[in-house]
C-alpha cells in the first residue's frame, strides 16, 4: 500500500487559496448567502453503483480531503524560499532538460509517473515536515498533490504558480506565455442548469473494498501521467459543446462572464456530495476551470479517481479573459498572474 492512512501531521501550515484572494473560510462565508446548501439537497433518484459508493466511503473515512480545510494544499514560493534550510523536501516534476537548466537548491527531479515508487521505496515521506511539488506552472503539481493527499500523504503541497513564481526566466516559458484575452468577446453571463442526475462512472475494477479500489485508481492515474489531466483554452473554445464545462468559481465571478455552456458548481460544496456529482455526465469529457487553474486541478484529481474523463483548464480564466480579470480585479478579487507574483530567487544547475 502506497501510504499509511489517516496519519495526522501537526504542521504549522501556511497554505494559500488557488483561484482567489481569500481563503476557504472567506469563500464559505461569501457563499453562505446563496439560497441553498448542497449538503441539504434532496436525495437523488438514481442509486450509485457499488464501486463508486465504496470509493466515496473510503475517501470520507480517510479524512474527506476535498472537503477539509487543507483543500487545496498550496504553498507560496516566498515561504518555500524562507524554509529552504528546514526539513522540507522539494520534488521537481518538470522534464529533465528543464530541471537541468535551473532548479531550486536541494530539489530532486522525479517524473510524475515515478512518484509512487519514489515515495514508497526511495524516501521516508513522513520524516519531512513538508513535501513540496513543483512544476513549470503549478498545474501538474497541483493535480499530483491532490492525488497524493487523497492517498494519505498529509504533508504534500504544490507551490502556487509553480517555478514561474521562482524565477523570471521560467515564468517566461510558462505563465507569461499563457496569459490571453483572446476569447473575452465569446463569454456568456446567463446561468446554465446542471445536467439531469445519473449514476457515477462505472470503474469496473472488480475489487470489493474501498481501499483496493482507491489504490488501483491512484496507480492507474499516475501511470497515465499529469498531461492527461490538462486541456487548453484553444481546445475548449474551438467547440465548447464537446465538453461538459464546470465553472469552479463564486457566483458573482461566474455571472460576470463564463465559457459558453459552462455550469457553475460551488467550490466548497460539490466534491463528495452525491446529489451534485450525479449531475456531472460522463458521456463526454468534463472540463473544470477556476481563476488560475490551481483549484480546478485539485478538483480534477477527485473526479478522475471516480472515472470521469476530467481535465483542468491550464491557467484557468487567465488563459482566455486576462484583460477582464485585470480590469475587474478590485471588484471581483480576481487573481491575474502579474509581475508581482514573480520572484528572483536563485536556481542551481
Amino acid at each position: 500500500m502506497i501510504a499509511k492512512r489517516l496519519i495526522t501531521l501537526l504542521l504549522a501550515v501556511y497554505v494559500v487559496q488557488g483561484c482567489g484572494s481569500g481563503g476557504r473560510g472567506e469563500q464559505a462565508r461569501q457563499e453562505s448567502q446563496e439560497e441553498t446548501t448542497l449538503k441539504a439537497a434532496p436525495a437523488a433518484a438514481v442509486e450509485l453503483n457499488a464501486e463508486a459508493l465504496l470509493l466515496r466511503k473510503e475517501l470520507e473515512q480517510n479524512g474527506d480531503y476535498v472537503n477539509s480545510r487543507d483543500f487545496p494544499s498550496l504553498i507560496k514560493a516566498s515561504l518555500v524560499f524562507e524554509e529552504l534550510e528546514t526539513g522540507n523536501h522539494i520534488i521537481d516534476l518538470r522534464p529533465a532538460g528543464e530541471f537541468g537548466r535551473g532548479h531550486i537548491k536541494g530539489a530532486v527531479n522525479i517524473p510524475f509517473e515515478g512518484l509512487p515508487e519514489y515515495l514508497e521505496s526511495k524516501i521516508k515521506p513522513f520524516e519531512f515536515e513538508r513535501i513540496i511539488l513543483v512544476c513549470g506552472s503549478g498545474q501538474v503539481s497541483s493535480y499530483a498533490a491532490s492525488l497524493l493527499r487523497m492517498m494519505g500523504y498529509g504533508n504534500v503541497y504544490a507551490m502556487r504558480w509553480g517555478m514561474s513564481a521562482w524565477n523570471p526566466a521560467i515564468a517566461g516559458e510558462y505563465w507569461l506565455k499563457g496569459l490571453s484575452g483572446a476569447y473575452e468577446n465569446q463569454l456568456e453571463t446567463a446561468d446554465v442548469p446542471a445536467a439531469p442526475a445519473g449514476d457515477l462512472p462505472s470503474l469496473q475494477t472488480g475489487l470489493t473494498t474501498g481501499t483496493e479500489i482507491l489504490d488501483k485508481r491512484f496507480r492507474q492515474l499516475m501511470t497515465e501521467g499529469g498531461q492527461a489531466a490538462l486541456i487548453t483554452a484553444d481546445e475548449v473554445f474551438a467547440d465548447p459543446s464537446k465538453y461538459y464545462v464546470i465553472n469552479f468559481e463564486r457566483k458573482d465571478k461566474y455571472e460576470s462572464g463564463h465559457i459558453p455552456g459552462a455550469v457553475r458548481y460551488k467550490p466548497a460544496g460539490t466534491l463528495g456530495i452525491a446529489t451534485e456529482m450525479q449531475t456531472i455526465p460522463h458521456d463526454r469529457p468534463v472540463v473544470l476551470y477556476c481563476g488560475t487553474g490551481h483549484n480546478s486541478a485539485f478538483a480534477t484529481a477527485y473526479l478522475r479517481l471516480f472515472g470521469w474523463d476530467a481535465r483542468t483548464l491550464v491557467y484557468g480564466n487567465n488563459a482566455f479573459m486576462y484583460n477582464k480579470m485585470v480590469t475587474d480585479r478590485a471588484v471581483l478579487s480576481w487573481l491575474p498572474f502579474t509581475q508581482e507574483e514573480i520572484h528572483e530567487y536563485p536556481v542551481v544547475k
